[in-house]
């Protein structure tokens, strides 16, 4: 029993974010069970590994076993790095399975080094020496922090709503790098708790930020939309409007799914060609808008350019128009009039020169 009083009294902080998190997972409607299931992998694995870390210290405060003390400390080492992989293939869209792969690599080398000293190994006084692999724990955990927040602000549109949480993600991350060094061993005591409420608070932001969100193309939906001019319309400089063409006769001959498969490619254009002050909308089922804030006329006219080659690589084509109008007193209702009456000109002209009518059939 005194274990057990010991282990909750160090963990209990990890254990609420754990059971919260849980509770999240349970009444959300935004995740699909795929995600939701990785998720549960997730908390398991970092209360698994709460329970190795307490055993680990607990051998450690007693000067006893030091073989399973070193075998256990393998395993910290290596399920670590299996950790932070996991919350890549979790978080990121297109992750799959084996990014987890080099994880199991450093798994191995931990392994060897509980007889061979490479990475580590207690001497008979019960402390912890490193081998000529010392380090490896943490870069294998640097890589995968970097690589994690890369691909996070990859995806990501870019807005301080959505670059704060990572943020939050990478300094929780990369504490666990940079704190042992000034702590000592009494941190990994924490680094559970700390990953846990990481993830809690990441998953958290993320929720919210998911009803600003497109379901399907990940842009912002029409509520931002409308949030965004109500807010930021003094600061608006420029407008543009995008209509892609001929998605009903991609629905009509190919199916829906292939033209939700347009949709989100034509929209992933938009998103790697805006830069953190031009949001994309879609505000319609093939409409789009991007609100330019304190945007130059010149980055006006680049970030068009940009657009159209970034869609020029896709199979699919765009009209587009915009209304650029600098200064504080605006209507941004007729910039956006303007904007929509120069993309309808664009693709009049489109299904002109195509001899395409107006649904995109030939």
């Amino acid at each position: 029993m005194e274990i057990i009083s010991s282990y909750l009294i160090t963990n209990w902080g990890m254990i609420l974010v754990l059971i919260a998190f849980i509770i999240m997972l349970q009444i959300t409607v935004f995740l699909d069970r795929k995600t939701i299931f990785r998720m549960y992998i997730l908390i398991g694995s970092v209360f698994l590994l709460s329970l190795i870390v307490f055993a680990e210290f607990y051998l450690a405060d007693i000067n006893q076993y030091n073989e399973a003390r070193t075998v256990m400390m393998a395993i910290r080492y290596s399920a670590t790095p299996i950790l932070i992989g996991l919350i890549l293939y979790t978080l990121v869209k297109k992750a799959r399975l084996y990014v987890i792969l080099p994880a199991f690599v450093f798994a191995i080398v931990n392994v060897i080094s509980i007889f061979t000293g490479i990475v580590f190994k207690i001497n008979d006084a019960g402390e912890l020496q490193r081998g000529a692999l010392g380090y490896l724990p943490y870069v294998a955990v640097g890589l995968y922090s970097v690589a994690l927040i890369y691909v996070l602000i990859r995806q990501s549109n870019k807005q301080i709503t959505e670059i704060v949480p990572i943020a939050f993600l990478a300094f929780s991350l990369f504490s666990g790098i940079i704190f042992p060094f000034f702590m000592g061993k009494d941190y990994s005591k924490i680094f559970c708790t700390t990953i846990a409420i990481a993830l809690f608070v990441y998953y958290v932001f993320s929720i919210l930020q998911l009803t600003k969100k497109d379901a399907l193309t990940g842009l912002f939906n029409r509520q931002a939309y409308y949030s965004f001019i109500s807010t930021n319309s003094k600061d608006i400089t420029a407008v543009i409007s995008i209509d892609m063409n001929g998605l009903k006769t991609i629905n009509d001959v190919e199916g829906h799914m292939a033209g939700d498969e347009a949709l989100t490619a034509i929209a992933n254009c938009f998103k790697k060609s805006a830069k953190a002050k031009q949001p994309v909308y879609r505000i319609g089922g093939d409409e789009f808008i991007i609100l330019c804030k304190k945007t130059s006329e010149e980055e006006l006219i680049q970030l068009i350019d940009r657009i159209k080659k970034k869609v020029s690589e896709t199979k699919y084509h765009c009209a587009i128009g915009y209304c650029y109008l600098p200064g504080t007193n605006k209507d941004i209702e007729k910039m956006i009039k303007q904007s929509d009456k120069m993309m309808y000109e664009d693709k009049a002209k489109y299904y002109l020169q195509t001899g395409k009518d107006r649904r995109g059939e030939a």
